[in-house]
């Protein structure tokens, strides 16, 4: 094992071990690029964290009589969950239990049990949207407050989100929010169902497939048009405007919206329909990826500055006109995807994992984790075998990592006092080393 740098262990001070646990596979912290709970809730959506992340959302069109129709989404991912080897499959078992609770009066209350079965181990470790839940309630017009509550059966670990509802009646001429979905089906009368699967994320891949929006409008007396635009939040500016025009004579009609996300900016937007007080609104994203909040195209390519292999294609990408990069990225996730048969790109996400939890770890003063040394490191060798701390001395704070089968030693320095730490000449020299033969 070659060790580098010139810091002997007598001006050291004394080494303390850290993490003496094996550490964990980077997918096994991962954060997203964006806090994604944080992003969500701020929308307005159901956000739990851990241990059991799931983000959910709740559609309100009109039911019967006077009565509103609540449709309520989660979304979880596989690997949230514990699975057991059960015959020729992967089994995990979880709850869901939703409370709506008006101001007065009494909750309405709704549980269910459900079961995912998948046939490979693989199959148990997906980080996308991967499990979908669905449940329908019928709530009366007022102030209510939502609980989800979901539960492993396998491990007990629960999580819980809350979110206020306002509940608002579906008079003549009055339209719904859109709602976001994975597939919808038109209804015909308030009494019959909503048949839809929620996109309960509102998020949309940049270059990806289309984002769809569907809106029912109810009773108009005859004729109408209804104002739909979709507004950049980032930039307060119009992306895209319409009008829906309605026959009128109806108790219920619908349209659904396709919409395409390369023609749209990156980041957060507002789909609203109608004027004044009686527009209705719902916040969606534009990423780089469903499982990444990234919305900048630039940002996105500088954090993949050490994936090896993929430079020329990053620079076609950063060269495109604006026009053509969704083209371009398409292209790219195709080309880097090792396993097209499924829905992940599994080396990206393994590359953002790293960059994710280099940017949590590795923070500078001013410096996000993923631009410093140490989170260079980590991002091009994954995560250190052994890592120990050495006391402050007169030449500063001094962190060793070990990769044993690499037979590397490094050692990262704060000069200054504040935690910028920095590999030593010779660590750096050999690290550079080690990562060219890598590459080789």
């Amino acid at each position: 094992m070659a060790v580098l740098g010139l810091l002997g262990a007598a001006g050291c001070g004394q080494w303390q071990k850290v993490g003496s646990e094996e550490a964990p596979a980077p997918t096994a912290g991962f954060t997203q690029m964006l806090s994604a709970k944080d992003f969500y809730a701020r929308i307005g959506r159901l956000t739990a964290g851990d241990p059991l992340p799931f983000i959910g959302s709740v559609a309100l069109v009109k039911g019967a009589a006077d009565s509103v129709l609540a449709v309520v989404g989660l979304s979880l991912e596989n690997r949230a969950l514990s699975f057991q080897k059960e015959a020729d499959a992967y089994t995990a078992r979880y709850r869901v239990d939703l409370t709506f609770a008006p101001a007065s009066g009494r909750s309405v209350v709704g549980g269910q049990d459900e079961t995912v079965r998948v046939p490979t181990f693989e199959e148990t470790q997906r980080a996308d949207e991967s499990i979908l839940f669905q449940k329908y309630f019928k709530l009366l017009p007022g102030e209510w407050k939502l609980t989800a509550v979901v539960r492993d059966a396998g491990n007990g670990n629960t999580s819980r989100a809350e979110v206020p509802l306002t509940v608002t009646p579906f008079g003549p001429g009055s339209v719904s929010a859109p709602v976001l979905a994975y597939q919808v089906r038109g209804r015909e009368r308030t009494a019959e169902p909503l048949q839809v699967v929620l996109n309960n994320r509102g998020a949309v891949a940049y270059g990806g497939d289309t984002l769809l929006a569907y809106i029912e409008a109810y009773d108009f007396p005859g004729p109408a048009s209804v104002p739909f635009a979709v507004m950049s939040r980032f930039r307060d500016s119009v992306i895209y405007q319409d009008s829906l025009r309605f026959k009128g004579g109806l108790a219920v009609e619908s349209q659904v919206l396709r919409l395409r996300p390369d023609s749209m900016a990156l980041g957060e937007m507002q789909l609203q329909v109608g004027t004044g007080p009686e527009r209705k609104s719902t916040s969606a994203v534009v990423s780089l990826s469903t499982a990444w909040l990234v919305t900048n195209l630039d940002e996105m390519i500088d954090m993949l500055r050490w994936l090896h292999g993929h430079d020329d294609a990053l620079s076609r990408i950063k060269r495109a006109p604006p026009g053509d990069r969704a083209e371009a990225w398409g292209r790219f996730w195709r080309e880097t995807d090792p396993n097209p048969s499924t829905p992940e790109n599994e080396l990206l996400n393994n590359y953002f994992s790293r960059v994710a939890l280099a940017t949590q770890r590795y923070r500078d003063e001013g410096v996000p984790g993923w631009r410093t040394e140490r989170g260079e490191v980590f991002i091009r060798l994954g995560e250190p075998d052994e890592v120990y701390d050495a006391a402050a001395a007169a030449q500063g704070r001094v962190i060793r990592w070990s990769y044993i089968g690499l037979r590397l030693v490094l050692f990262f320095r704060d000069d200054s006092g504040f935690g910028r730490f920095r590999l030593t000449p010779d660590s750096r020299a050999e690290f550079e080393r080690v990562a060219a033969r890598l590459r080789a």
